[in-house]
This record gives C-alpha cells, sequence and structure tokens, in this order.
C-alpha cells in the first residue's frame, strides 16, 4: 500500500496559513498557500501531505460547523480542489483530518437541538438526557468529548449519524479526489462505524479519481490512537494505520535520558521477531512531533540531538511524518490557554541544513529505480523486521531486513545511530563485509568493515549489506 513507502508531511492549515484565531465570517483563499509550497515538499521527498482540519468551524478546526465545505479562514471549495490538484501534480497525495466522533456546538443539527429541543429530528445524533441541563444552560445534558462540552459527541450508532459521515466522505473524493483519511480521537470510533468506512475505503480504491503513482489507488484510513492495543483497529477490516505514540514518547526521551535502552526496548516489543511481540506486519505511522504535543527542537535537552533523533525516525519500522516547520528546527512549547504556539503561521519554508539532512533520509526511504520499484535500502527500511544488534546508553545499532519476493532479492540494512557528543565505536559481528553508505552520495565506494564501526558525535550510518 503507497502510504507504508512514503513519507508524510502534516500541516495544520489554520496555522500555518495564517487564520484568525475565531471564525470571522470573511473568506479568504489562505489555503493556496499549502500549492505555493509544492515544489519544496516534492524536492523534500514527500509522498503525501496530511492536512489538519480545513472543514467550517468556530474557532480550531475540531468545534465542526459544517463538514461539507471549506472554512472561510480558508477560502472555498474551489480553493482546497486546487491545492490538492497541485500537489497531485507534484506526485505527492493529500490525506483529509476526519472529525467525526463529535462537532462543534455551531454544526447545523446541533443548532436545530438547542432551537426545538426534544422535538428535534436530530435529538437522537447525539447523546442527550431532558432531566438534566449543560454547562450552557441548553435545557438538557448532553455528551462531550472528554467532558469538553464545546465538542459534542456524535451518536455513531444512529445509522442516519453514520450515512451522513459515509457520504460526506463521498463528497470529499468527488469534490477534492482526496487519497485518504486521517481520523481524529479514532480511539473513541465506533467499530462499526470503522468497519462501514473501510468498506467504503475499499470501494473507492477500487474507483481511482487520479494517475497516482505507482498506480495505486488505495484510499487509506489512518487513526489517531494514544494508548491501548493498537490492533483493536489496524486490521484489514478497520484502518490501514495508527499513530505510534509509545515510541513518540521514547524517540525523544532516550535522547535526554540518554537512555537508547528505552526506544530500543519499545521497538523490540512492537516489531521484534519474538513471537510476543505485538505489531509485526504492522505499517504505524510515526513522528518526533505534532500539532498536539511539544516540537522535537524544544523538547531535546541538546539540539545536536535533532540529527540523530530524525536518523532514527526514518530507520526504524512505520510510516515517518515530518510535521511542518519542524524540518528547519521550529520550536513550540505546549501549555498555557491554547495549542496555537504549536501550529504557528509561516510565509515559506525555512530550509537549513537540518532541512537537508531530513530530505536525505526521505529520499533514501522512497528511492527507486528506473523501472520504479524500490530500492534494496528503501524495501528494507519500508518492510523489514527489526532486530536489536546493540544496544548501549547512548548507541543503538539494529538491523532492518525483508525476504527475498518474485520480484526482488532479499535486503538487509543496519542502522547505528551516536547519540553522544563524543565519537563511538559499535562492535558486532554483523558489522563484517561489505557494505554500501546508503547515506552516502550516488557512486560512493562500498565500504569493508571487519566487525566494527566508528561513529561521529550525533552520526547516523544507514548501512546496506552488500
Amino acid at each position: 500500500m503507497w502510504a507504508y513507502e512514503e513519507t508524510f508531511y502534516q500541516i495544520y492549515p489554520l496555522g500555518m496559513c495564517g487564520a484568525p484565531h475565531e471564525n470571522d465570517g470573511v473568506r479568504v483563499p489562505r489555503i493556496r498557500r499549502v500549492a505555493e509550497w509544492a515544489d519544496y515538499l516534492e524536492g523534500l521527498g514527500i509522498g503525501a501531505v496530511l492536512l489538519n482540519p480545513v472543514f467550517e468551524s468556530s474557532v480550531h478546526g475540531y468545534d465542526t460547523r459544517d463538514l461539507r465545505h471549506v472554512d472561510c479562514r480558508l477560502g472555498s471549495d474551489e480553493d482546497l480542489a486546487f491545492v490538492v490538484e497541485t500537489l497531485h501534480a507534484h506526485g505527492i497525495r493529500v490525506v483529509l483530518d476526519a472529525v467525526f466522533n463529535h462537532v462543534g456546538r455551531e454544526f447545523w443539527a446541533f443548532r436545530d437541538l438547542r432551537e426545538h429541543g426534544w422535538d428535534s429530528r436530530y435529538r437522537d445524533w447525539f447523546f442527550t438526557n431532558f432531566d438534566g441541563d449543560s454547562a450552557y444552560g441548553d435545557g438538557f445534558w448532553y455528551e462531550g468529548w472528554e467532558g469538553a462540552y464545546d465538542l459534542v459527541k456524535l451518536n455513531l450508532r444512529n445509522p442516519e449519524v453514520v450515512e451522513y459521515l459515509l457520504e460526506t466522505v463521498r463528497a470529499w473524493r468527488d469534490t477534492f479526489a482526496i487519497d485518504g483519511l486521517r481520523l481524529d480521537v479514532a480511539y473513541l470510533l465506533d467499530h462499526d462505524f470503522l468497519r462501514r468506512l473501510r468498506a467504503l475505503a475499499n470501494e473507492l480504491s477500487a474507483a481511482p479519481v487520479w494517475d497516482a503513482p505507482e498506480g495505486d489507488g488505495t484510499f487509506a484510513l489512518i487513526g489517531e490512537m494514544l494508548h491501548g492495543d493498537y490492533r483493536q483497529i489496524v486490521n484489514d477490516e478497520m484502518l490501514h494505520s495508527c499513530t505510534n505514540y509509545e515510541c513518540y514518547k521514547g524517540l525523544y526521551s532516550s535522547f535526554n535520558s540518554r537512555n537508547m535502552f528505552e526506544i530500543a526496548h519499545s521497538l523490540h516489543r512492537q516489531f521484534g521477531g519474538d513471537p510476543w511481540c505485538i505489531y509485526q506486519g504492522l505499517h504505524l505511522l510515526s513522528f518526533a512531533d505534532n500539532h498536539d504535543v511539544t516540537r522535537l527542537a524544544s523538547i531535546l535537552s541538546d539540539p545536536e540531538c535533532l540529527r540523530p533523533a530524525y536518523g532514527l525516525l526514518f530507520g526504524m519500522p512505520g510510516i515517518p511524518c515530518v510535521y511542518y516547520g519542524s524540518e528547519w528546527g521550529a520550536s513550540g512549547q505546549k501549555g498555557g490557554p491554547d495549542d496555537w504556539p504549536l501550529r504557528p503561521a509561516f510565509e515559506a519554508p525555512q530550509a537549513n541544513d537540518l532541512t537537508a539532512w531530513i530530505r536525505q533520509l526521505a529520499h533514501v526511504r522512497s528511492g527507486r529505480d528506473a523501472d520504479g520499484a524500490l530500492r534494496p535500502a528503501a524495501r528494507a527500511l519500508c518492510y523489514g523486521g527489526y532486530r536489536n544488534v546493540q544496544i548501549a546508553s547512548e548507541q543503538l545499532l539494529f538491523e532492518r531486513a525483508v525476504d527475498a519476493s518474485e520480484s526482488a532479492s532479499a535486503a538487509r540494512v543496519l542502522v547505528a545511530v551516536n547519540a553522544a557528543a563524543e565519537p563511538a565505536t559499535l562492535y558486532a559481528g554483523e558489522l563484517a563485509g561489505a557494505f554500501e553508505d546508503a547515506l552516502a552520495q550516488d557512486g560512493a565506494e562500498p565500504v569493508e568493515l571487519d566487525g566494527s564501526l566508528e561513529l561521529a558525535p550525533h552520526e547516523v550510518r544507514y548501512l546496506l549489506a552488500r
């Protein structure tokens, strides 16, 4: 599936495009700024852009007013269609943030409920109790998202609500030619609803709407999952992938605590070769930061660890996702009254050496030969299993290997990470032999190793066995 072989780029449009924090009712085509970044994103090696909420809302996008039309602060439906078309022209797919667990208090059906009370035909679209009252004095109680009553929970057991949402997805596909969905708070979504959504995704996959790269028209479903067993919703009946918050925490924490055992344990627990390793074969969405958490540049104790942290992110199992601006080290601290500091406006990219490093990592992971097939290093990084080879407090060496198939030979990549500010030497039998330095320039000579590998401070190496 195409998502397993690409690097994602997450954009929070209301922030990135400089929209007012509250809906002012003025239509301005700010979303077109995303299209202006298309050349940059293609050069960066991005295969898919994930757009956080773009539909009409009151404040932050997750308090939806209308799921069928673009937020006026971002422009019109035609403006979003132009952005998608432009990204497609650069070979970049587009995934939209689908907020199906809840809506805002100004959502049209909930407004009808507030106006007509018990007599509203939309009463059962929500979880209501007319023996109580809400925090807003509506004359009835309703369920909100985790106690936030400006986010009204939808009743996904109501067939009418389900049909409305499925038709909404069809409308998005028809109007914008999108390639998939990111499902907000997927851990709360009704499982029968997710099965219906997957059936629709399969139907849409069979009817491509544009000439997608590699001819793969799969309509991807990626869920937001914070905790619990990811297999509950990532399976053949529901979602293709979900967010990997366990390894998000381990990623930055291992560098801050000088304890690479933490991330190595998480990766082995999830993807290792032992029978009890729980997520073998799954492709989870991996990230160093996003619109809900402190930026990597702000949470790392040592800014020099940005390079090895991203090297680890792109080398470990999963689908790497870069949050806009973090590829040049943008800062952002979670806290305060809202999350807007995590979601700043940028007129244009501010590329630097870190950006060039991430570009290099992305191109290695998605590298293809003249026939369009993944190169050996890319196959190992996209589909290979995980095995820890050597772990120390500030160094980690692991293997990503994929077996031979009918169309390709076996491939094995050793990922070596030095988190220390000093040089380090790794020793392992696996480091004996000829290797191709996958991060070196094309045409570089093979590397002959004798069972040891010297790493510079904060260096990462991807070594493809010859």
